[in-house]
């Protein structure tokens, strides 16, 4: 049986660069098309028959089902952006976006694991990956590789850029020594991006970064963390011990892997941000269910007020923060400047995600309080926001650098 894969419309942004915008209007409205609202449905679909049987499952042996992500592969779901010629979808970041988002609502967890692939891994080799290592490794990725993103370090968390992890030429190969954590996808990856100092003494100016296959020798996966929530996505130490890169790996050039780097996390945000837009959402869903369906003195909670106005509150939150992640997903597909815009909606994202979820296990009683109920794992999961791939404080120091500077102009 031939492979199905979902494959999504191309972002459509010429009417944006020919039209203009009225005076005072910073950044393109957004909606979805007919294709778009679609494909979305499709996902949706796709996330409540196979996805939610397994949440509670994954989520108690803190791992990924793998017969579930052969299915995400089926799909096309690891490939959003990866050009049809090498095996991809051949769509858009938005329509990657609507993905994050849509499988997010259902578990976060396998959320972060189509988003590491798609908006890290993916879009570093589409923009900097040679045609060779683009023929070599981007077909892997869109039919049965997972990718992960090697950049954390005990070290260097906001300071991402502190790096003891190093890279020293041996002929035509380079030799990584260092250990990296908090690796996303690190128990399942077959390819991980692996940044490395080449200078430490030049600081950020000597990172580089690299291509390396699971089973090349010298790289091992270690010890895997427990966490708070997304249990089931894999949170590793990737350990680098004498490990022999062949020079055609390299990623890039020599001592530009920090541009790649925040080139990439910049477009990470914008991921995340659809992480915690789908969770708030999938959240209030199932509140929205419970509150018309429990009956206290003798009627619907739903029908209180005070309820009423929370909901309406929470689904204020949710839809403000979908806008700005759409807004910034538009401003990076049209070549628009969009980092500030992504870090808005990171930010705002996150904490209205720890918001509606914490609120909405208040509106579930002592239930919301169990595990019996989806919106506790929902809870647990909205906390890591916040955290990765920049804290609240980092957007906000984007965001005001930014803004001071374009004051200035």
């Amino acid at each position: 049986m031939g492979r199905f894969i979902l494959r999504f419309p191309a972002q459509e942004t010429e009417f944006l660069m020919q039209a203009g915008f009225p005076d005072g209007m910073r950044s393109p409205l957004t909606s979805l098309g007919e294709e778009e609202r679609f494909f979305q449905q499709a996902v949706r679909d796709f996330a409540r028959s196979e996805i939610a049987p397994r949440v509670a499952a994954m989520d108690a042996k803190e791992a990924m089902d793998p017969a579930l992500i052969r299915k995400l592969f089926e799909l096309g779901l690891m490939g959003v952006e990866i050009p049809e010629r090498f095996a991809g979808a051949g769509s858009s970041f938005f329509a990657a976006v609507l993905v994050v988002e849509e499988l997010s609502a259902v578990d976060p967890a396998v959320a972060v694991l189509v988003d590491v692939q798609n908006t890290l891994v993916i879009n570093a080799l589409l923009r900097y990956g040679t045609e060779e290592q683009q023929r070599r490794h981007l077909p892997r990725l869109a039919s049965d590789t997972v990718g992960a993103y090697a950049l954390s370090e005990a070290g260097s968390g906001s300071d991402a850029f502190a790096l003891r992890c190093t890279a020293v030429r041996a002929g035509d190969d380079w030799i990584l020594n260092g250990q990296k954590l908090w690796i996303t996808n690190g128990a399942e990856a077959g390819l991980y991006i692996v940044f490395a100092n080449v200078d430490p003494d030049s600081g950020y100016r000597g990172i580089t970064a690299f291509l390396v296959d699971r089973n090349t020798p010298g790289l091992s996966v270690g010890r895997r963390e427990q966490k708070l929530g997304i249990r089931a996505s894999s949170t590793t130490e990737v350990v680098l011990d004498g490990c022999r890169v062949p020079g055609g790996n390299l990623l890039g050039e020599v001592g530009l892997g920090y541009r790649i780097a925040i080139a990439t996390l910049n477009e990470g945000r914008i991921g995340i941000g659809a992480q915690m837009v789908g969770l708030a959402q999938g959240a209030l869903d199932h509140t929205l269910r419970y509150t018309r369906q429990r009956e206290q003195f003798g009627r619907s909670v739903s029908e209180f007020q005070g309820v009423q106005f929370q909901l309406a509150q929470m689904a204020t939150d949710v839809e403000a923060a979908r806008l700005l992640v759409y807004n910034a997903a538009r401003l990076r597909d049209g070549g628009f400047p969009y980092i500030r815009q992504a870090a808005m909606a990171k930010l705002f994202a996150s904490q209205a995600a720890q918001r509606v979820a914490s609120e909405c296990v208040d509106l579930h009683g002592g239930y919301g309080f169990t595990s019996e109920y989806p919106v506790a794992k929902l809870y647990r999961d909205a906390k890591i926001g916040t955290i990765y791939e920049g804290t609240t404080n980092m957007q906000l120091q984007t965001i005001a650098k930014l803004l001071l500077r374009e004051a200035g102009n």
